[in-house]
Formats: C-alpha cells, sequence, structure tokens
C-alpha cells in the first residue's frame, strides 16, 4: 500500500544537492578508500539537528556501492534505549545476497530480526553479548561493508558498548564503520558524550562536525532548489543561521503560500496545519508510534476506513511529510518533524493514542519493549509492569544486559504501584530483583548490583551472586563473608554446589588457600548428587589446578579430561576448562597436545561467537604462544600483527602485549611504538606490565642499553607477589642486564628472588616441581648469575640449553650463544663453533635478527667467519650492493623486480650477518671487507 500511495501522490520533487560539503566529504570518503584497501575504519559525524548529516551519509553509501561495498543502515529511534540494538537490527533487515548467507550462519544475530529464533530459556546476559559482538565482528569481515548507525544520541547502552567493542577491535577487515549524532543533543551528562570522547582517542577513528554552510553556500543550495526571489532567498537566508532542512522548509512554506513564522518548530506546524482533519489525526497517530509507523497499525489506529486512510496519507505524502519506508509502513521525513508533531498532542491525547497503540500492538503481538513504552505514557501500569518484565527478558536472551536491568528496574519501580504484581510478572519481586542485579552485574555495573544484592533478604542464592561480583571487584573479604553465608544457608542441591565452587574461588589467593581444595571436593560431590553439571565442571577445572600446583599432574590431566569430555551447558565454564587444559599440556613441555586442545577451545569460541570472551582471548593469546615456543614465527607473527598497538583500555594493552614475545625477538620496528602505548597501562595491570618490563629489558638489552633493561625489569618485578612464577624470567633478565653491566651487587637478591615462586605456592602450599619451561628459565637465572660474577661457567649454560630442549626453538638458540662463548672461554673451539652454527641456523630460520646479529658479531671475534661473498647469498650481496648506493627498499624492490617485503627480510638478514644494526653500518663494512 505505501508504494501505491507514493505512485499516485508522488513525491516530493525537490532535489538533493550536495553544497557546501566537499571537504567534509572527501574525509569520509578516505576512511571508506582505507576500508576498500584492507584497513577498518571508523567515522563518527556530528552536527545539529537538520544540518545535513543524513545527506551526507547517503552521498557516502553511493560511493560505497559503487566501490563493491555491502551498504548496511540502520537509525535509533526515541525509544531506542529500550529497544536493545534497534538501529543493528534496523541495519541487518536489508540484508541480501552472498551476505545473508553469513548472517543466517550466525543464530544470534538473527534473533535481531523480525520472526527470528529466540534463544530460550534462561541465559546469561553477558556472556551472550559476548557471542553476538563476537558474531557481528566475523559477520562485517565477511566482505567489504559500509555499515552506518545513525542517530546515536539515542541509542541504548547496548548499541553504544557494539559501537565501541567494533571500533577497537577492527583492524584489518574491509569494513567503514559510521556513526551519526546530534551536537546540539548532547548535554553535559548525555551517556553518548563519554563514549565519543573515549573514541576520538582512537587512530583508527576520523571525526567530521558539520558547521552551518556559509551564505554564498546557503543561496547556492537555495537556487539548486529551485529558489529565484533574491528577497525572498536573502530572507531564507537570514532565517536559516546555515540549516540546510530548516531553509528548505522556508522556502517550501513561501511556495505554498504560508508566511515565514518565527523558530523551526512553529515552521513545521505551520505545514502541517495546512492538511485537513482527518491527514492531521494520522501524522499525530504516526508520531505517537515514534519514527516509522506501520501502515495497517497506522490505519487501525487512527479508525479511518481503506478510502478514506489512504486519502489522507496520499496528502500527507505529497506534502512531504512522511514517505514510504520499506513495503508496509512509513517514515517521517526528518526525526524534528515526528518530535514537534508529538509535542504539539495534548496530554490527554497523547495518553489515549499511546494505549490505543498499546492494545493494537498486544493484539498483534509486538515486542515487549514498544508495549512497555505505550503502556507507560498510556498511564497503564500493570500493562507495563508486565511488559517491562518480558522486555528485560528478552533483552538478557539477545545479549542487552544493559536494557535488561532497565526493563527489570522499571518493573521493580512499578511493583508497589500494581495489585497482584506477582502473578503479572510470574516472578516474586525478590527473583525480579535478583535478576535486576544479575544484569546490571553482567553490564559492568558492579556498583549497581552489589547495592541491589545487599537490599535483599540474605538468602543462600543471594549471597552466591553477591560473593561472585564482589570478587570481580576485588573486594575478598566481603565476598568471603558472603560466600560463608552462602554456604550455611544452602540447602543440598545446585544452590550448594555453586555456593561451595565461589566460596572455594574466593580463598584461593588468600591465607585460607589450604582450605580450598576441601571446598572444591565437597562442590565437585554435592555436583554431581545433584545433577548440577556446570558446578561440577566448574569444580573439576578447580582441582586440577590445584594438582598442578602440587606437581601431581597425572591428577590433573585426569581432572582436566573429565571436565572437558562433554558440555556443562554454561559455554563460559566449558571454555575455562580446555583453556586450563591447554595450559597444563604446555606448561609440560607438550606442544602438539597443547595445539590440539588450543585449536579445539578455538573452535568452539568461533562457532558460539566467543572469540573475544575472556577465555576466548585466553586460548589466542596460549595458541600464539604455542607458535612462538615451537619455532613457528611466521605463524605467530600473523597473529601478533591483527594486535591493535594504539590501545586505550587494559583489556586492549594485555591483548598487545602479547605480541611482543615474536616482535621483540625478531626487532621489528612497531616494537618502540607498542611499547609507548602500553606503558600508561602498567601501574593496573600486573600481567601487561610483566610482558611490558620484561620485553622491554629484553629489547633494550638487544639494543645495547643494559641500564635502561635493569631499570624495565626491576619494575616488572616489583609489580609481582613474591611467589608468582612470572618472577623467575624477570629475575633472569635483570641478571642478564647486571652481567652485561659487569655487576654483581644485586645479583645474589636477584638469584634468590628467582628461586622463591620454584618452591613456595599460595597460603602453606609447598608448589610442586616447576614445569619444563620455569625449570628452564630458573636455569638461565643461575647461569646469568655466573655471568654477573665474571664466570662464563659451560655446565650452567648446557644445563639451560638442555633445560630449553623440550621445543623452545628460539630459547635453546639464545642458549648455545651463551654456551659457545662459555666455550671458547674454556678454550674448546670445536665444540663453541657447533653451538654456534646450530644457533645461527636457528636464528636465521626464525629470522630472529637481533640474536643473529649478537651470532654474527661472536662469530669475527672467533674467526668462525669474516666479512667475505660467502657469507651472503647472491641475491643478499645484490640487495647489499643497492644498499650502498642509498637506495630505499622500494627502490631496490623495483631495480630487482622482487616485493618490497622481500628486500626487507633480505635487508635484515644482511645486518644480523655482518652484525651491524643500521644499513649504513652495513655499507660500510661491505666497503672495508671488499664485498662491494
Amino acid at each position: 500500500m505505501p508504494r501505491a500511495i507514493l505512485a499516485d501522490g508522488g513525491e516530493q520533487s525537490v532535489q538533493n544537492v550536495l553544497i557546501g560539503r566537499s571537504a567534509e566529504l572527501n574525509r569520509l570518503t578516505v576512511v571508506l578508500d582505507t576500508a576498500a584497501a584492507g584497513q577498518a575504519g571508523v567515522a563518527l559525524l556530528g552536527g545539529d539537528a537538520g544540518i545535513g548529516k543524513t545527506r551526507m551519509v547517503t552521498e557516502l553509501a553511493e560511493r560505497a556501492e559503487a566501490a563493491g561495498f555491502a551498504v548496511l543502515i540502520g537509525q535509533c529511534a526515541e525509544l531506542g534505549d529500550a529497544l536493545p540494538y534497534l538501529p543493528l537490527a534496523d541495519a541487518l533487515r536489508s540484508v541480501r545476497g552472498e551476505l545473508r548467507a553469513e548472517l543466517d550462519a550466525r543464530p544470534v544475530l538473527g534473533r535481531l530480526l523480525p520472526g527470528g529464533t529466540d534463544a530460550g530459556g534462561e541465559s546469561t546476559s553477558g556472556l551472550t553479548q559476548q557471542q553476538l559482538f563476537g558474531s557481528m565482528l566475523g559477520f562485517l569481515a565477511a566482505r567489504p561493508v559500509l555499515l552506518v548507525l545513525e542517530d546515536l544520541h539515542w541509542a541504548d547502552q547496548s548499541t553504544r558498548d557494539l559501537l565501541v567493542f567494533l571500533s577497537r577491535v577492527l583492524q584489518t577487515e574491509p569494513v567503514c564503520l559510521v556513526g551519526t549524532y546530534r551536537t546540539d543533543d548532547l548535554h553535559r551528562r548525555h551517556p553518548l558524550r563519554r563514549v565519543l570522547a573515549e573514541l576520538k582517542r582512537l587512530p583508527s577513528v576520523t571525526s567530521v562536525e558539520l558547521d552551518p554552510l556559509d551564505r554564498h553556500e546557503m543561496t547556492d543550495y537555495l537556487a539548486a532548489l529551485g529558489g529565484t526571489d533574491a528577497r525572498v532567498l536573502r530572507e531564507v537566508v537570514d532565517r536559516a543561521e546555515g540549516n540546510p532542512f530548516y531553509a528548505q522548509e522556508l522556502l517550501e512554506a513561501v511556495s505554498a503560500g504560508c508566511s515565514m513564522p518565527d523558530g523551526l518548530a512553529g515552521l513545521l506546524l505551520s505545514r502541517v496545519e495546512l492538511l485537513s482533519d482527518p491527514a492531521q489525526g494520522v501524522l499525530r497517530g504516526a508520531a505517537v508510534a515514534g519514527r516509522r509507523a506501520d501502515h495497517d497499525l497506522l490505519q487501525q489506529a487512527s479508525g479511518l476506513d481503506d478510502l478514506a486512510f489512504e486519502e489522507a496519507m496520499r496528502e500527507i505524502v505529497s506534502r512531504g511529510l512522511l514517505r514510504p519506508d520499506g513495503e508496509y509502513g512509513y517514515a517521517f521525513r526528518h526525526a524534528l518533524l515526528q518530535e514537534v508533531v508529538y509535542t504539539d498532542l495534548l496530554p490527554g491525547e497523547r495518553i489515549r493514542t499511546h494505549a490505543e497503540f498499546a492494545r493494537l500492538l498486544t493484539a498483534r503481538g509486538g515486542s515487549a519493549a514498544e508495549l512497555a513504552h505505550h503502556y507507560l505514557a498510556g498511564h497503564d501500569l500493570p500493562g507495563a509492569l508486565a511488559a517491562s518484565v518480558e522486555a528485560g527478558r528478552r533483552a538478557e536472551r539477545l545479549g542487552a544486559p544493559a536494557e535488561a536491568h532497565r526493563h527489570f528496574d522499571r518493573a521493580l519501580g512499578l511493583w508497589d504501584r500494581v495489585p497482584d504484581a506477582e502473578p503479572l510478572a510470574g516472578i516474586d519481586h525478590v527473583g525480579l530483583a535478583r535478576r535486576s542485579a544479575d544484569a546490571a552485574a553482567d553490564s559492568g555495573d558492579n556498583h549497581r548490583a552489589i547495592s541491589q544484592l545487599r537490599r535483599l533478604p540474605p538468602s543462600a542464592e543471594v549471597n552466591e551472586r553477591l560473593a561472585y561480583v564482589l570478587i570481580d571487584t576485588e573486594d575478598v573479604p566481603g565476598a568471603i563473608a558472603a560466600a560463608h553465608a552462602a554456604v550455611a544457608a544452602a540447602p543440598e542441591g545446585p544452590v550448594l554446589a555453586r555456593a561451595l565452587a565461589t566460596y572455594a574461588r574466593s580463598l584461593y589467593w588468600t591465607e585460607r588457600h589450604d582450605e580450598v581444595e576441601a571446598l572444591a571436593g565437597r562442590a565437585l560431590e554435592t555436583a554431581r548428587a545433584s545433577g548440577t553439571a556446570d558446578a561440577e565442571t566448574s569444580a573439576l577445572t578447580t582441582l586440577a589446578i590445584l594438582a598442578a600446583l602440587a606437581d601431581d599432574i597425572p591428577r590433573a590431566k585426569e581432572l582436566l579430561a573429565c571436565a572437558t569430555a562433554e558440555s556443562s551447558g554454561n559455554l563460559g565454564i566449558d571454555l575455562r576448562a580446555i583453556f586450563n587444559q591447554a595450559r597444563l599440556q604446555y606448561e609440560n613441555g607438550d606442544l602438539d597436545e597443547a595445539a590440539v586442545t588450543t585449536d579445539r577451545g578455538l573452535r568452539l569460541a568461533h562457532e558460539t561467537g566467543l572469540n573475544w570472551s575472556t577465555f576466548g582471548t585466553d586460548l589466542r593469546f596460549l595458541r600464539l604462544l604455542i607458535h612462538y615456543v615451537a619455532g613457528e614465527w611466521d605463524q605467530a607473527e600473523k597473529v601478533a600483527s591483527g594486535l591493535g598497538v594504539r590501545v586505550g583500555t587494559p583489556a586492549e594493552a594485555l591483548l598487545s602485549s602479547f605480541a611482543l614475545f615474536v616482535e621483540v625477538a625478531r626487532g621489528l620496528p612497531v616494537v618502540e611504538e607498542r611499547l609507548s602505548w602500553l606503558e600508561p597501562f602498567y601501574p593496573d595491570d600486573v600481567t601487561v606490565t610483566s610482558m611490558g618490563r620484561g620485553l622491554a629489558a629484553e629489547h633494550a638489552l638487544w639494543r645495547g642499553d643494559p641500564e635502561s633493561a635493569l631499570e624495565h625489569a626491576l619494575a616488572g618485578l616489583d609489580a609481582h607477589v613474591p611467589n608468582d612464577p612470572a618472577v623467575i624470567r624477570l629475575s633472569s633478565t635483570a641478571l642478564w642486564a647486571l652481567a652485561d653491566l659487569g655487576r654483581a651487587d644485586e645479583a645474589d637478591a636477584l638469584l634468590e628472588r628467582a628461586r622463591v615462586p620454584a618452591d613456595v605456592g599460595p597460603g602453606s602450599v609447598r608448589r610442586g616441581a616447576l614445569g619444563p619451561e620455569g625449570l628452564a628459565w630458573l636455569a638461565r637465572a643461575e647461569a646469568e648469575w655466573h655471568r654477573a660474577h665474571g664466570r662464563l661457567d659451560v655446565a650452567a649454560w648446557r644445563a639451560v640449553v638442555e633445560a630449553f630442549d623440550f621445543g623452545f626453538v628460539y630459547e635453546v638458540a639464545r642458549s648455545r650463544w651463551r654456551l659457545a662463548e662459555a666455550l671458547l672461554v674454556a678454550g674448546d673451539r670445536v665444540a663453541a663453533l657447533k653451538e654456534w652454527e646450530l644457533a645461527v641456523e636457528a636464528a636465521e630460520s626464525l629470522r630472529a635478527q637481533p640474536l643473529a646479529a649478537a651470532l654474527a658479531e661472536l662469530g669475527r671475534r672467533a674467526r668462525f667467519v669474516s666479512a667475505s661473498p660467502t657469507l651472503l647469498t647472491a641475491r643478499e650481496q645484490e640487495v647489499l650492493a643497492l644498499v650502498a648506493e642509498g637506495l630505499p627498499n622500494r627502490e631496490i624492490g623495483e631495480r630487482l623486480f622482487i616485493a618490497q617485503k622481500t628486500v626487507s627480510v633480505h635487508v635484515s638478514n644482511i645486518l644480523a650477518k655482518l652484525g651491524v644494526s643500521s644499513r649504513t653500518q652495513a655499507a660500510a663494512v661491505a666497503r672495508r671487507d671488499g664485498l662491494l
């Protein structure tokens, strides 16, 4: 029907022209072109209402379609904070072709669409949100996509969270993400202000703000719209103040024979007043429906018969107030028009119309969130309460915890004002308050969750959940007290099983660690007796971690095999079990088994959209580490290159720090920049400090700066508790720096620090034997301690080589370097040469440029090699000759008909073989030794 009305009535024939916006459009086009080249980009387009944001987006969309992008556009609505992911659902409705198959393969996204399958039952909204975010990331990566989210000033929190997630995580995907917002709507405490401030600091984000058009541009714009009367044009330009929408409305008002009222609201209402009474009634109904209105629903609300309704719609559409939207609906030409018409409604008229829409939507099975909105505005409190509870449940299943909390909280606010609230809600008051607190915690608002839980009667379920949230806020004493109360009050069964598991978790890193095993064992027994699969898997995993800590590896493996044998029904718990199984295998040197288990976990995370969940991220790091240890450095570098350098949150900093292992070892140029972005996060995250400081120390050592290296290593050590295993590697690095400085003053203390984690676990536990890697780092610390005291101990360094020979390719080579030095001092040149050659072979295979350079320097000092033509391959000699001429890599590649990246690899190898650190030094050595 809307298309028929358009055909009969005609669309307002006003040109859409783009004047005075070339600079802004060019900036948006650069972001689009960057995405087309494989580097994701984000643009934030702001400006006052009516300034031309939608027109800019339309132009960009046309360019994107011409470039082969799929274009997805979604709009927020003024009630959008009640409807989770409204603009995303709006955008996905238009998906067609090959992208539709990608959407269908991700059921969690399909739930957002009309008629989408419901997750059913209860769900953990926080985990579901992680699934949705991960699924959206995978969906966008399938092909070049322009995703536009309009009117973000009306966005719900979950949509804002998704925007932040995509802006931070999108890296090499061919995606252009554009968000528009009204600057004049952003009051000081508007929730979007914080999001915009955060995003504008990201290097991938381009901020574009549309200013008012100047007088010349405005005159050209009006002339393009058909304005010819110079006096009218001057008056319109004076009144419009550079706002294209206001100017167009003024010009059309004059063309229709109206006067020019003061203010935009008056102007828009003067256009409405030209309509017949039936058409005005229909338009007022459409304003209550929102920015968009369904044809049949709008007709039913108007009370008009088919013919009268069609006549009214023709009149409205012909005047450009509404336009057909999709096959069965209408949309206001501009959001400002809907706001003005809605605001002009009388209070009683507004209440009656909302109540009518609520009645009609109820009969049609409309969305619970819309029903809650209309019931509340229509002063039907029982209906609003029931719809709010159902909207909260729906938001949970969609993975929108913030909106679930908002709906549940609204229902709680109505509870005392509604007789017989419990039958309407389908849940008692305490249960609803717990659901609201759970949703608040899942959305990251732990303070609100704790506040709500503490106001409830202290049942076992309430205290168990309170303890769980308090652990996340690091209120350990509070968590222990709540967990103890939960266990004391819980009856036998699932509640007790979960309470015991949480109690064990709360005690793990405390002086009462000795109690953990008994609690976890009791949790396991209770879970099995009550058939509580998730608590059983959780208890098995905890017991396995304890067994590994006590060096009972066979029992730990057995427990984890049982924990991962089948699904517990809780994806988060399953991924935790798989991760710990893979970590145990890795730490015990079973690299092949660890790779298989890690890949299994990554498949599960990928299939369920949980790549970016806590354990999904941990599994990806572990896979990178396995590649790194096994000498699969090209794969490791590929993973590392996808981890953002310019980070803005602790979680991003943690991911970024993982990349340093291979980047420092290969001497890649990105190391300095990555370290500079990590530095602000050192005070807040021990793991980031450990990896960032430790690898910054190694980077400084390779660059001949042991003073800085020692400073980094000591700062890293100070961030850890004494029995943390990370202390061993940091201590060995500090001893390396001390030895290079020729100092022994702190060597004994550093060696003692390295030994503590080998013996002392949490609580009074005596730690079992370290795994192969831990023992190898301890052996390295012992050997470096000898070196700091001026001794190159052959036996000590041979022990290090043997300790790392469980499969750690790089560390074996690095240890052979020191062993070769020790053998030379001991006078065994034959053995030294053998170790040196093995180390050189590994360093060249790994493209470990800093180590290769150190080995080349040792080789020259020991006269194992001299800088001779046979040292370089034929291709490397060709490249060296052009380097000596001062040519950059690009020109060398053009001369030799090879890729620029290939030239870079050759240059790195040349520097390593010649034992130099710059192109200039390489050229000088080449001339000195007759290589040119």
